[in-house]
């Protein structure tokens, strides 16, 4: 039996004392009553709402982690097979490298962040950059220029692609090449095309080179990446 402090009434339990105070009491309560008035049945309830926001904050975290490495790191889970995971010849063919353009070095000084750089270029191939690199990997959203340009000079291969020309087979082919190299002097990037009148729907990039595909070849970008790739000004690893 549970008697009340406030008017002497005997109670069968815990429960059906806190009514009483609920309900009799009101506003002659101490806080410590107060307390367990108001916190009344809320213990299995609260128990599983903490549980269920614990899993969709777990959840969350899951979901938000895919989509930063997925859309803004690179990241992707793919398993790179055929000419994609092939080891580059030590030059890349001629004949297929014919209509690469050479450029002008712009420069290769390092600049702030929140510096508005204009290139001569675009997409750019040299000039100053910024102080972190693009990393290696398959994007959906544009990346900045100034980390690109870092990323050229670091050796990577940066390949551009038209989002409403790209296909599944281009876009899986593309990923596994950026898959397979991944290396801090030796990387392949690839992004949209951030120009909205794209000349064509590949463009091919390394320090000061370009070239233009008007549809994708893998043999191409084989042949581009055996004659650029790790050679970039600022650590040549091939």
């Amino acid at each position: 039996m549970v008697d009340c402090d406030y008017c002497g009434a005997s109670f069968d339990g815990e429960e059906a004392y806190l009514d009483h105070l609920a309900e009799s009491h009101e506003g002659d309560l101490g806080a410590i009553d107060q307390r367990r008035v108001d916190s009344r049945g809320s213990t299995g309830d609260e128990g599983i709402s903490l549980l269920a926001l614990a899993v969709g904050i777990g959840v969350a975290i899951a979901v938000g982690a895919t989509l930063y490495l997925t859309f803004f790191t690179g990241s992707d889970s793919v398993s790179p097979d055929g000419l994609e995971a092939a080891e580059l010849n030590e030059s890349g063919d001629n004949a297929t490298l014919s209509s690469v353009e050479q450029f002008p070095d712009e420069g290769a000084q390092h600049v702030s962040s929140d510096r508005n750089i204009d290139y001569a270029q675009s997409p750019p191939l040299s000039g100053p950059h910024y102080e972190t690199p693009t990393e290696g990997g398959f994007y959906e959203e544009p990346q900045p220029a100034g980390n690109i340009v870092h990323a050229l000079e670091h050796g990577a291969v940066v390949i551009y692609y038209d989002e409403s020309a790209i296909d599944e087979s281009a876009r899986t082919s593309l990923r596994e090449f950026a898959a397979t190299h991944n290396g801090r002097w030796r990387s392949v990037i690839v992004v949209p095309n951030p120009n909205e009148s794209a000349e064509s729907d590949y463009v091919l990039t390394a320090w000061r080179h370009r070239m233009d595909m008007d549809s994708y070849d893998a043999r191409t970008v084989f042949e581009f990446l055996s004659e650029f790739l790790g050679r970039g000004p600022e650590n040549p690893v091939r």
